[in-house]
């Protein structure tokens, strides 16, 4: 009876899972590790929603929500006027945290004392005019510079406010990654790399994190906004939100979700 009794339960669980309605999340790879932990949490403590996350990129996920392929868009910038003129003003925004744009080089770098950069000496790398960390105070070696490719919230972030437009080229990029993660592991495996990251990637010591104009980036920097390269994180839906996907955004801006935005390296509401 036991068995028969444990095999009904398993029965019941498995039907009350395939049961769920799905929430499709997608887009900024910023965002991604938020809506990920908030995803398993809320996944665990009710049964009527499944929450399921991918990255992707901001304009990704804009892009897969104005289209229905996503329940809600992630998004690490705001809607653009190309986006809205493309998919029409349907667009419903809700801010689920804040988060800055950290400049990080590698450790070697660091160590040898560069710990400090102006922005116009982070525009004149990426433009191309300054190549080997010498010239910054650091070791003989050629800078390897890395960006984010088009598309990317956190690109578009840093060109307008580094390069002063958000189209900008950047002809000192040696190499382009698609997301934070891939940014982070080319920096961390290199010994001469300067980078941008959201903030909650950078928390863990395995990349050097700069002080720009003088200023480090915390969470009180970049809320009271004195961290220059501070910016809001989104959760978009198009037209009305599903109940599901209106449920799990009232979560992530819950104090439950909220926690573990802070727990998680992120600026809380």
């Amino acid at each position: 009876m036991a068995a028969i009794f444990a095999a009904f339960l398993m029965v019941a669980s498995i039907s009350a899972v395939s049961g769920a309605e799905t929430v499709t999340v997608a887009g900024s790879t910023t965002v991604l590790p938020l809506a990920e932990v908030c995803a398993e949490a809320f996944n665990d403590a009710q049964s009527d929603y499944k929450v399921s996350v991918t990255g992707g990129g901001s304009g990704v996920g804009i892009k897969n929500v104005a289209e229905g392929m996503s329940n809600i868009g992630m998004a690490s910038r705001e809607v653009t006027s190309d986006e809205i003129n493309q998919f029409g003003d349907d667009f419903q925004e809700n801010l689920v945290g804040y988060d800055g744009i950290v400049i990080v080089i590698s450790k070697e770098i660091y160590d040898s004392g560069v710990t400090e950069l102006t922005k116009d000496q982070v525009k004149q790398i990426y433009n191309g005019e300054i190549n080997n960390w010498e010239d910054l105070g650091g070791p003989d070696e050629l800078i390897l510079v890395i960006a984010r490719e088009q598309g990317s919230g956190t690109r578009d972030t840093f060109n307008e406010d580094i390069m002063d437009d958000k189209k900008a080229e950047t002809p000192g990029v040696n190499t382009v990654a698609g997301s934070n993660a891939e940014i982070k592991t080319a920096i961390t495996n290199g010994d001469n790399a300067i980078g941008y990251l959201g903030f909650s990637y950078a928390q863990d010591g395995k990349v050097g994190v700069i002080a720009l104009d003088g200023t480090v980036p915390t969470e009180e920097t970049i809320k009271d906004g004195s961290y220059e390269l501070n910016r809001k994180l989104y959760f978009y839906t198009f037209g009305g939100p599903s109940s599901g996907a209106q449920a799990f955004i009232d979560f992530v801006t819950g104090s439950e979700g909220q926690t573990l935005a802070e727990e998680n390296g992120f600026v809380p509401i």
